[in-house]
């Protein structure tokens, strides 16, 4: 049975002076739920291993999608298969972030992984800053949470240069690389998501600006430039599958830039084969039956109840819940329909007295260091909550 907390609810003046103005769904109701999921330091230790345990697992995948040309095979855009392979062949291309999602790992269930969101993961305002400002506002001991997430983040920002674990050399080795961070125009979320980012790289010591994607020059022989300047580093948060399939000539471009070594983009072509559900399928074939993996298949799963999504798609979108028998009985209409599908075997989420279904998001920066659930119904859509957690000691 899960445990809760009731907490005061933080109010819209105070998130706001954070940059958090997402707060507020649209049918007026609050985005952060106000109450605390209580877990127990065994489970926040089974989430952190289960996260670290399916990384090297996400490696050896995706080495094996190069290694065996199976980038059709998972969905990957043609256009951004050169870039992916020039990505991944050198250290430099650090992996700045991502996010797990799980089922169970609450009430002795076994961890099961869903998906893993490696290249534009959301919820990381809500689970780096909002949750610790729910306990510290609670008077709370603020430490009780298995969320190290900024601090991670300004060690992985350190590691762009060091390359190992150890960053202590980061200023030693800093040659004054300009850091440029970039989103869409007229989205808050994305926006102050990635000022945030910004924010903890500035912190880091690393000199930063912010720009519109619109704001910014591209040129394959010279890089990425805003107002003149040029940037060796480039932060956007904005898949690469939509600039693949919608930007095509940006496409080229970055790919291009990154042949001619003119910048290093984040996160990089290559967290694409981590983003892609088609990998979970790889994933199956090279772990069969590994405790922390689901069934997966290209083709409906005989005799299973399962779980129909796009290997591309977010929030809950073109997804469906099928019967043994293949038939839909819970689906959610979206944008995604027209992308491969993949087949997974239905697990059920942990879930409240009231119905609610709660699922684990585990962010991994270097290694996992964050925690925080989402609550909504079978189908977790852009209406489900962002509920906040405390580590019982």
């Amino acid at each position: 049975m899960l445990n809760f907390e009731k907490i005061t609810p933080l109010n819209t003046d105070y998130l706001e002076s954070l940059g958090f103005v997402w707060h507020t769904d649209q049918d007026e109701s609050s985005y952060l739920s106000d109450t605390l999921l209580f877990i127990s330091e065994q489970e926040a230790q089974t989430f952190y291993e289960a996260a670290n345990t399916l990384y090297d697992m996400y490696i050896e995948a995706a080495q094996y999608v190069i290694d065996n040309n199976l980038f059709h095979a998972i969905g990957i855009p043609f256009n951004l298969v050169e870039s992916i392979k020039e990505s991944w062949q050198s250290d430099v291309h650090w992996h700045l972030y991502g996010r797990f999602d799980f089922a169970g790992g609450l009430d002795g269930a076994p961890v099961k992984l869903l998906e893993f969101n490696a290249d534009t993961p959301t919820a990381l305002f809500e689970t780096a800053i909002v949750q610790w400002a729910m306990l510290k506002k609670n008077g709370l001991n603020e430490a009780q949470q298995f969320n190290g997430l900024y601090e991670a983040l300004v060690d992985n920002f350190k590691r762009l240069v060091t390359l190992e674990e150890d960053v202590s050399s980061f200023e030693e080795h800093y040659d004054g690389w300009r850091f440029l961070f970039t989103s869409i125009r007229g989205n808050a979320e994305e926006e102050n998501t990635v000022r945030l980012l910004q924010h903890i790289a500035t912190e880091a010591g690393f000199e930063t600006e912010f720009a519109y994607i619109d704001e910014i020059e591209f040129s394959a022989q010279e890089g990425i430039f805003y107002h003149d300047k040029n940037y060796e580093l480039w932060f956007k948060l904005i898949p690469w599958e939509d600039i693949a399939l919608e930007e095509s000539d940006l496409a080229m471009l970055l790919t291009n830039i990154i042949k001619n070594q003119k910048a290093i983009i984040f996160n990089p072509p290559y967290t694409l084969l981590f983003q892609s559900k088609g990998l979970l399928k790889i994933l199956w074939d090279l772990f069969p039956n590994h405790p922390l993996l689901l069934e997966t298949s290209f083709e409906p799963l005989q005799g299973k109840k399962q779980v129909r999504k796009p290997v591309f798609g977010r929030e809950g979108s073109s997804v469906s819940i099928l019967d043994e028998k293949g038939n839909s009985i819970e689906s959610m209409a979206g944008e995604y329909d027209s992308h491969k599908m993949v087949y997974q075997t239905y697990t059920q989420l942990p879930t409240d007295e009231e119905g609610n279904s709660y699922q684990a998001g585990v962010f991994y920066a270097y290694e996992a260091c964050g925690l925080g659930f989402r609550k909504g119904g079978k189908i977790l859509n852009n209406m489900s909550k962002f509920v906040g957690h405390r580590v019982q000691r």
